[in-house]
């Protein structure tokens, strides 16, 4: 994980007693998952979200401690350092930062949410984790909040944030956020990642591919349900003025000479069709996708530069993958990009430049996905 001061590992969970937590009492599981401090009083790094486990409840970290201790296959395999720089990286100093933003607390059912819907909030809040994503965070890394209480608009609870080079949407009801999704739209993408519009990439493909494509059907629909019923986030566009698609007719007949109409012909168009629908669970639209028009084009440009592929599910028999366009000059990314966010009926702010090349120089100075301890990160 990319963090504004270096990469952070993720560590080995397997019950392995010398690399992984096969020492681990409940106890000391407990203590790690939900306060974030180890058996040796390490803190650590809120790169695990134990901010949002912490409303967990002790049965359901039992059960979890039961499944890692008895199901899972101890795998020697040891972690890797992260690449913070001395001083920032001593621990000591994450017990201040806990204790001012990682307090103990419970989740809250809202009395005025259906039991469906609480149960979602339950599991969006604490063990699916969303906000620590799809919320913005402050000056100290810490989620600006981590729920939503009454209905409050100048709550930024899931109302949108960048990690990893990635612009994790808002789940609001605004015209970027969830507002052009249904609830069946949701559920699907739950379960496989795609819908006949959009399709997961990076970190969020990830989550499907590992996580959510797992759950029940009950869940998945709770979750729907309790993210479909949050109010827009303050500030933000509820819907776009009316306007016509001029692109559909212009591509058709071959009269935009505009740079960015020639490289999407080009490089786009065979795919995701001149009309910008694409192939419904193959090749996402571009046209009316909310991943698209987004205010902030960083997915856009990382996806467009490194490419991707969906992630795996029960449903669909193929992944299929975005090839990667960075043999284009940063002008020509520029120019691709405004012509798909502002054409069709897509409203979208000018992407820069200084956009594209800051996640240019953002993905070259990535640290490799896997590192085990001892080795370089260069």
């Amino acid at each position: 994980m990319e963090t504004p001061l270096g990469a952070i590992y993720s560590t080995n969970i397997t019950p392995d007693p010398e690399t992984g937590i096969g020492n681990y009492s409940f106890a000391d599981f407990k203590r790690a998952v939900k306060h974030g401090v180890t058996p040796d009083n390490r803190p650590l790094y809120p790169a695990m979200p134990y901010p949002s486990y912490v409303i967990m409840p002790d049965e359901d970290i039992a059960a979890m401690y039961a499944y890692f201790m008895s199901d899972v296959k101890p795998v020697v395999h040891k972690n890797g350092d992260s690449t913070i720089p001395w001083p920032l990286d001593m621990r000591w100093p994450m017990s201040w930062w806990q204790l001012l933003f990682a307090p103990d607390r419970d989740f809250v059912a809202d009395p005025k949410l259906s039991e469906l819907e609480n149960r979602g909030a339950y599991l969006i809040e604490g063990p699916g984790h969303c906000g620590a994503c799809h919320t913005p965070r402050g000056l100290a890394y810490e989620e600006k909040s981590m729920a939503m209480k009454d209905h409050d608009v100048n709550n930024a609870f899931l109302s949108g944030a960048v990690i990893d080079g990635w612009r994790a949407k808002s789940l609001r009801a605004e015209a970027r956020g969830l507002a052009s999704w249904s609830q069946d739209d949701l559920e699907m993408f739950f379960k496989t990642g795609r819908t006949d519009v959009v399709a997961a990439f990076g970190a969020m493909g990830e989550v499907v591919e590992h996580s959510t494509r797992y759950m029940t059907n009950e869940d998945i629909r709770a979750m729907a349900a309790y993210l479909k019923q949050l109010p827009p986030a303050k500030d933000k566009i509820l819907e776009f003025e009316p306007k016509e698609d001029i692109t559909t007719a212009a591509l058709q007949a071959g009269t935009d000479h505009s740079r960015g109409a020639l490289l999407y012909v080009e490089n786009c168009m065979v795919c995701h069709r001149a009309d910008g629908q694409g192939i419904p669970r193959i090749f996402p639209a571009l046209a009316g996708n909310s991943a698209i028009f987004a205010k902030n084009p960083q997915s856009t440009i990382q996806v467009t530069l490194e490419g991707g592929k969906m992630p795996s599910n029960d449903i669909d028999v193929m992944d299929f993958a975005m090839p990667a366009f960075n043999h284009l000059s940063t002008d020509d990314i520029v120019e691709v990009l405004n012509f798909i966010r502002n054409g069709w009926t897509n409203q979208a702010p000018k992407v820069t430049a200084k956009e594209v090349d800051h996640i240019k120089d953002f993905l070259a100075g990535k640290s490799p996905h896997l590192v085990h301890a001892g080795e370089t990160h260069e």
